[in-house]
């Protein structure tokens, strides 16, 4: 049987929030969300909570200190108020691309914050993408991984694009790129690149044929665009029609905006995982995730399957 289903939300992404609410049908609860005159946040929750499912949501973007500060005293009001269950629903998780030891004396973020959002309170995790798959592995609670390709898919299927083919950025991305090549069809290519430095990308070839054919490039972040714009570039050097750009989570930071507006990309898709308040330009389509994180919370609560949501 299932508790009662409350919704929480920080203020990192209260517009996703909302639709998230409208879908569901339940209104956010109401939350005290200030600062200090010294600036430490204040979190009160101003409703009863006692014996109910509760799910925070809360983007860990930016100012990504401060969403994360905001969501771990969230967690911990709600664990000192007798709820039955606390799931962290984190449309976007921030440290996920430090997830593993790769030079001497350097932290394993993302296994850190995973153990600060459990130490806090959360009982289980909602999350959309994770950069690296293996961090499900960092927590002790379940975490659902649910993946934004569906939206995106449905989205590109109704623009019937010929002769397409669907290219992975890097070796990583090739699953993602896989799958999504199953549902559309068309061709497979992969960006063989080298990164010599963090945001530094050195783009070297592409494995697969892309002459004449129409690409898609789908990723799971675009931070700077430095990766992006510079695939799409081979891509067009190597013969390709045209270049459509798809990620799930739109950080945008630094030069982002302007090398993405002067790229020969023709069209930058991405989810509302993060707000681009402030962000947008002629070439950006902001899909929304709401009725995918909605229909997760809801299968969550009344203890239904959630796998079908993976695919």
């Amino acid at each position: 049987m299932s508790k009662v289903l409350k919704l929480i939300s920080g203020n990192a992404n209260k517009s996703l929030s909302r639709e998230i609410s409208e879908y569901l049908e339940t209104p956010l609860v109401d939350v005290l969300l200030t600062r200090f005159s010294d600036g430490e946040i204040r979190v009160q929750i101003n409703e009863n909570v006692r014996g109910a499912d509760v799910f925070v949501i809360q983007s860990l973007t930016h100012p990504v200190n401060d969403n994360i500060m905001e969501l771990l005293l969230l967690l911990d009001a709600l664990k000192r108020s007798s709820t039955h269950r606390i799931t962290a629903v984190i449309p976007y998780f921030a440290y996920a691309r430090q997830d593993r030891k790769d030079k001497p004396r350097v932290p394993i973020s993302a296994k850190l914050l995973a153990d600060i959002i459990q130490k806090a309170g959360a009982n289980r995790v909602l999350t959309l993408d994770l950069h690296s798959a293996q961090i499900q592995g960092f927590f002790d609670c379940p975490v659902d991984n649910i993946y934004a390709l569906p939206v995106i898919y449905e989205y590109l299927k109704a623009k019937n694009i010929e002769d397409l083919v669907i290219v992975s950025p890097d070796a990583g991305g090739v699953e993602r790129a896989r799958m999504l090549q199953n549902k559309l069809g068309g061709d497979l290519a992969i960006i063989y690149k080298k990164r010599p430095a963090p945001n530094v990308v050195e783009t070297l070839d592409v494995i697969g044929n892309v002459e004449g054919k129409n690409a898609v490039i789908i990723d799971d972040i675009i931070d700077t665009a430095g990766t992006i714009v510079a695939a799409a570039e081979m891509l067009k050097s190597k013969g390709a029609k045209s270049v459509i750009a798809a990620c799930t989570h739109p950080v945008f930071s630094g030069p982002a905006v302007e090398r993405l507006k002067n790229s020969v990309i023709e069209e930058v898709i991405v989810t509302n995982t993060i707000p681009v308040d402030g962000k947008e330009f002629d070439k950006l389509t902001v899909l929304s995730v709401a009725e995918l994180i909605g229909e997760a919370i809801k299968r969550i609560n009344i203890e239904s399957s959630v796998s079908s949501l993976f695919i």
